[in-house]
């Protein structure tokens, strides 16, 4: 099988004016005194237009550079890390449409000089990955194509010599300069396990690989090089080859992906990078050669449950208030977690690392924490990881008399050494060092303890380890 650039997904062209770029122009700016999403919504449809009108290559390219500054524009409502939209989305794989028939443009021209084809390539690449990102900022799988295209772009620059021409791109969040180093990019974020991200965090992970990404080098497949890195088949619509997957066939668009430099250079002092930036790089580190964060094997199940969301509904349901809950159907039972899916509109209730309590309709409440999650045509779909232990409700003064802060008490019994203890409060309410006083749910008496280090913490909720007499 050969690779081609004319497999490029990309619309038909109907028979349809195209708008004159003076027209559009004005459109686009009558676009912006709108609202932002009505605005957004416009200019998606005057893209949608331009991407299935005939046109000459120097107005297409044109047209697509004023497109650039409008999605510049739309895309600094992103800055404060606010979800996107799927009319943003759609945005993204519009100019990703519109500069792949550019490129066919190009390549059916006379001698297109190597500079011109490595900025086409690079801006067909660079909206395919901000397509990619905002499909796992919204927990959904991106679709099967935008795999295709993109490794049929770095198969064509690979062959045009253009992979490591660098092109100026004023983007947030900034990508890659070069089109090996966006591709790569792209292949390091999914396989960052990104659905077991935060909110948020995969626009941070975006931006601390990019001065990565380039380091790593796509190689020929080599059958007797013993090699950790993940497999890439260009003529695939996937990221990589499953881990455990059997090579048949031809070999010719086999890439073995090099991560050796990189790895290097992820423990070099870095000024520009962030804290916050060098622990996720470290965390999601692991899932680049293979290490998978499954320990268990999967047990399908299939029952009703329902799910108590957020720590205060949790103390509320402790204490027998019956709080609202939200049904779930549990897919899979496997040791240590579960697998459910629910409403696809709870979703802006159970961002990862949300605590829940898991009613079954017979049998305990579980305490758990939310892993990954993944919205499809089915649902919202969870990953839960179980929390050990009885869990009891808990109030938290400052002082003996002082204002109360519901908590949840995790205690779990150690053979021999009586039971250890797990204290969970909203994420920022208490810092380690504090005195508080403890009081159990229907127990007069109160404890003073000093809330040690947090033994574990994610973006909601936060748990400190506790020995009680």
């Amino acid at each position: 099988m050969t690779l081609d650039a004319l497999r490029l997904e990309v619309p038909d062209i109907v028979e349809e004016e195209a708008t004159r770029l003076g027209e559009l122009n004005a459109e686009l700016t009558d676009a912006r005194r709108k609202p932002r999403e009505d605005g957004l919504q416009q200019a998606l449809r005057l893209l949608h237009r331009l991407n299935r009108s005939a046109m000459t290559l120097l107005e297409r390219q044109r047209a697509l550079q004023s497109f650039c500054e409008e999605y510049r524009h739309y895309c600094n409502a992103l800055a404060d890390g606010s979800q996107p939209s799927q009319a943003f989305v759609s945005l993204c794989n519009e100019l990703a449409a519109g500069f792949k028939r550019l490129l066919l443009q190009i390549l059916q021209g006379r001698q297109p000089s190597r500079p011109h084809l490595a900025w086409c390539l690079y801006m067909a690449q660079h909206f395919l990955a901000q397509s990619l990102l905002r499909h796992y900022q919204l927990y959904q799988e991106p679709p099967a194509s935008l795999w295709s295209d993109s490794h049929l772009l770095y198969w064509i620059g690979e062959h045009q010599g253009c992979l490591d021409e660098h092109v100026a791109a004023p983007f947030q969040p900034t990508p890659a300069g070069t089109l090996r180093g966006l591709y790569q990019q792209m292949l390091m974020l999914a396989l960052s396990n990104p659905f077991h991200l935060a909110e948020g965090e995969c626009a941070v992970l975006f931006g601390a690989l990019t001065p990565l990404a380039s380091l790593a080098r796509l190689l020929p497949w080599d059958e007797d090089e013993e090699g950790e890195g993940p497999l890439i088949d260009l003529s695939q619509a996937q990221p990589c080859l499953p881990y455990d997957a059997e090579i048949a066939g031809s070999t010719e668009h086999l890439r073995r992906l090099e991560l050796g430099a990189l790895l290097v250079a992820l423990y070099e002092p870095a000024p520009l990078q962030s804290a916050g930036e060098r622990e996720l790089l470290d965390q999601v580190r692991q899932h680049w050669l293979g290490r998978q964060q499954r320990r268990h094997p999967r047990a399908d199940f299939s029952a009703d449950c329902s799910l108590v969301i957020g720590l205060p509904a949790i103390h509320a349901q402790l204490l027998e208030k019956r709080p609202t809950s939200s049904a779930a159907q549990m897919l899979d039972a496997s040791a240590g977690g579960a697998r459910l899916v629910c409403h696809a509109e709870l979703a802006t209730h159970l961002p990862v690392g949300q605590l829940v309590l898991v009613l079954p309709r017979s049998g305990s409440a579980t305490l758990a924490l939310v892993r990954w999650r993944h919205l499809n045509q089915d649902g919202l779909h969870l990953g839960l990881r179980y929390l050990k232990g009885l869990p009891r409700a808990v109030w938290l003064r400052r002082a003996p008399s002082a204002q109360t802060h519901p908590g949840v008490l995790q205690s779990t019994p150690e053979p021999g050494a009586g039971w250890h203890h797990g204290l969970w409060l909203p994420c920022g309410q208490f810092v380690e060092g504090e005195n508080v006083w403890l009081q159990l749910a229907n127990a007069n008496n109160q404890a003073i303890l000093l809330l040690p280090a947090p033994n574990l913490g994610t973006p909601t909720v936060t748990r400190y380890p506790l020995r009680l007499a």
